[in-house]
C-alpha cells in the first residue's frame, strides 16, 4: 500500500537521513500524494524499524525542504508541490532515478540557459585576479584531457563540473552561489545522459574562457547561451 516502507539499517548517525530519503523518495515518486496524510509515528517507526527521536529528526528534515508540515490533531501532511525546494542540493540527489531522464534534462538545461549566460557575463566583469588564474588553470586541464589519446570521461567530468562553478563563484553576487552548487550535484546525471561519448564541446568551452578571460561580458553571455542550445547536448528541440 501507499506509505509502505521497509525497515532501514545503519549508524544512529546517517539513519534519520536514511528514513528521510525513503520518504522523500515516496513523496517525490507520487506514491505518497500531494495533500495527503503520511501514517503516524506508531506505524512507521515500526516500518522502518526505527526510534521515534530518529524518525522526528527524519520529518524535521524533509518539513526544512518543503516536503512535509505537521499541525495539531491532523497529523503530518506532504506539502504541495510548488512548495517543494528543488534547489535543495540534497533533494537533488534523491531524485536520482526517479525522473524520465529526457525532462529531468531539459528541465535542467533549461534552467541552466536563465541563469548561466549572465553568470558568464558578470564573471568576465567581475572576477578577481585569483579567480582568473583558477580558471585558467582549470581550462588548461580541459583541453589536456580533450587532446589525450585516451579520453578520461570521469576526469573531463569532474574538470567540466569545476569550470562552471568557478564561473558561478565570480560573479560577485553571492545570490549566483547555490547554483554552483545544484550545478555540482545534477552535473553528472545531465552529462551521462545528454553528452555524446568522448564530446567535450572544448571549442565552446574555450569561447566562454576567452569572453572572461578579455572581460568582454556580452560575448561571455552569447559564448555561453550558444553552448546551452539542445544541439550540444543531445537533446531534441523542444517547441
Amino acid at each position: 500500500m501507499a506509505g509502505s516502507f521497509k525497515p532501514i539499517s545503519g549508524s544512529k548517525r546517517s539513519l534519520h537521513v536514511q528514513v528521510a530519503r525513503e520518504i522523500a523518495r515516496g513523496i517525490l515518486s507520487g506514491n505518497l500524494p500531494q495533500g495527503s496524510i503520511i501514517p503516524g509515528e506508531m506505524a512507521l517507526c515500526e516500518q522502518f524499524g526505527i526510534s521515534r527521536t530518529a524518525l522526528r529528526e527524519a520529518v524535521k528534515l524533509l518539513t526544512s525542504k518543503g516536503l512535509l508540515e505537521s499541525r495539531p490533531k491532523i497529523g503530518t501532511r506532504v506539502v504541495d508541490r510548488a512548495y517543494w525546494n528543488f534547489l535543495d542540493p540534497q533533494l537533488i540527489e534523491w531524485m536520482d532515478g526517479l525522473a524520465d531522464p529526457d525532462e529531468f534534462c531539459h528541465q535542467f538545461l533549461g534552467l541552466r540557459r536563465a541563469i548561466e549566460p549572465e553568470a558568464c557575463a558578470l564573471a568576465a566583469k567581475f572576477a578577481s585576479a585569483d579567480q582568473r588564474i583558477e580558471l585558467s588553470e582549470t581550462f588548461q586541464q580541459m583541453v589536456e584531457i580533450s587532446d589525450a589519446e585516451i579520453f578520461d570521461q570521469k576526469r573531463w567530468t569532474e574538470v567540466d563540473i569545476k569550470f562552471h562553478s568557478l564561473i558561478f563563484n565570480a560573479t560577485g553576487n553571492d545570490f549566483y552561489l547555490p547554483f554552483g552548487n545544484i550545478l555540482t550535484t545534477m552535473f553528472i546525471n545531465f552529462i551521462s545522459h545528454s553528452s555524446e561519448e568522448g564530446s567535450t564541446c572544448i571549442n565552446e568551452h574555450r569561447q566562454i574562457y576567452d569572453a572572461i578571460m578579455a572581460g568582454n561580458s556580452e560575448k561571455a553571455r552569447i559564448a555561453s547561451a550558444n553552448h546551452l542550445h539542445e544541439s550540444n547536448h543531445r537533446l531534441s528541440s523542444v517547441s
